[in-house]
């Protein structure tokens, strides 16, 4: 845990770390990586977390230019190979840019839809749909190292990836961080791949297990999930397909 947390405050010194491999690497070696990770996210981004998504396209951006420069030492380092991998630095990046902008297709559309009702004419319009300012609440993680106390009364016991409350119940095959929601109804945990969140809804003993989401913080006392950083935060019935609940 502690080195993901280091790893999360300083992601230059891995990105760097990875060029410098891949310059050492021949670049027969270093090439078929590459295109290892370009097919990785389309083909498991159902299965893939957030975070995962975004190490891999830095993986590429900075992979890339490594695998140039073992190029342009295999073919004698002089004017020609430079300019080869110039070259192939320009088509490089221009794929990839287009392979980014495929990935985040969704994300456009979605943009995209309410073009038809922007801001500025629902403002001026005398009469127009209520509009509601949703401000979340973030998470307030702790580690199954720390003393967790239930805000519902009693203590919280992590056990061989298991969640025990005074209560008696159960929330098993989760990680060692949890969160609870400001007024405790709600309790969420990673899984224990760290490729999704359980929520348990204590108040109607309803448990989801979402893989590939991850929390985003709490409005009135309901949770908000996102994909990767960046992408719009969406309300748990807005993730299930169902009609908003209270």
């Amino acid at each position: 845990m502690a080195r993901r947390r280091w790893l999360m405050r300083n992601p230059l010194l891995p990105a760097l770390a990875w060029l410098v491999l891949l310059a050492l690497l021949p670049w027969w070696l270093g090439l078929p990586l590459l295109f290892a990770l370009v097919a990785a996210v389309p083909l498991l981004q159902q299965r893939l977390a957030a975070g995962h998504v975004g190490w891999i396209r830095r993986g590429l951006r900075w992979g890339l230019p490594g695998v140039l420069f073992a190029l342009q030492r295999a073919l004698g380092g002089d004017a020609f190979a430079w300019g080869a991998a110039l070259l192939g630095a320009l088509a490089g990046y221009t794929l990839l840019a287009g392979w980014e902008a495929w990935l985040d297709r969704d994300l456009r559309r979605a943009s995209m839809t309410p073009a038809a009702a922007e801001w500025p004419e629902l403002a001026n319009a005398p009469i127009g749909p209520p509009a509601e300012i949703i401000e979340l609440q973030l998470p307030f993680w702790q580690h199954a190292d720390d003393t967790l106390i239930d805000p519902c009364g009693g203590r919280v016991d992590h056990r061989h990836g298991s969640y025990l409350f005074a209560d008696g119940s159960v929330i098993d095959g989760v990680g060692p961080q949890m969160a609870f929601s400001p007024a405790g109804r709600w309790f969420a945990a990673h899984t224990d791949n760290g490729r999704g969140i359980v929520l348990w809804d204590r108040e109607r003993n309803r448990q989801h297990r979402l893989r590939g989401w991850q929390l985003c913080g709490w409005y009135r006392e309901q949770p908000w999930l996102f994909r990767r950083d960046g992408d719009m935060p969406q309300s748990l019935p807005a993730v299930l397909g169902q009609h908003d609940e209270d």
